[in-house]
């Protein structure tokens, strides 16, 4: 069975002698004063700058973030003989990577940690724990969970907040 066929004159008989409106042409998204031209690749240049600088800031504070993972891992996987030796190893790892090789490779005992004391604001390391880092590595000086847990706080807090201009 077939569809009858359609009349001559289709649609509503009473407008038959009305002409269909034209859509205008599509409008262009493109900006048409010059002026906002100049706005948007400032725009553009503004934000590619910001971009750059934020890219390399996390390059260049990647150490930062291995050491602080290298602390959270030695936290649960450490012995108990040499943990002061592995955290000092860690922090003068971390000092390596942020500062000149001269500045650091030679320090060692008081000059080490008033190294590490005076990059950082405000000094995370307590009297005690300086003399911990200092020659507790030395004397293999076993310490309870706290001191450890505390030492280990400064760590991390040095490692995430030490400058490279001192402030002594």
């Amino acid at each position: 069975m077939s569809l009858p066929p359609l009349p001559e004159t289709f649609g509503n008989y009473a407008l038959h002698e009305f002409s269909e409106v034209a859509s205008p042409d599509a409008i262009s998204w493109l900006p048409q004063a010059v002026g906002w031209i100049g706005v948007g690749t400032a725009l553009l240049i503004l934000l590619l700058r910001y971009s750059w600088r934020r890219l390399r800031h996390w390059h260049h504070n990647r150490y930062r973030r291995e050491a602080a993972d290298r602390l959270q891992v030695f936290a649960m996987n450490s012995c108990e003989e040499t943990w002061l030796i592995e955290l000092n190893k860690i922090l003068k790892l971390t000092a390596l990577a942020a500062f000149p090789r001269q500045q650091v490779a030679h320090l060692s005992g008081d000059s080490w940690v008033n190294f590490l004391n005076g990059y950082c604001t405000p000094p995370p390391f307590s009297p005690e724990q300086c003399r911990l880092l200092a020659v507790g590595t030395y004397n293999h000086t076993t310490l309870d969970g706290i001191v450890q847990q505390q030492l280990l706080a400064a760590c991390l807090s040095w490692v995430c907040n030490h400058e490279s201009s001192p402030h002594v």
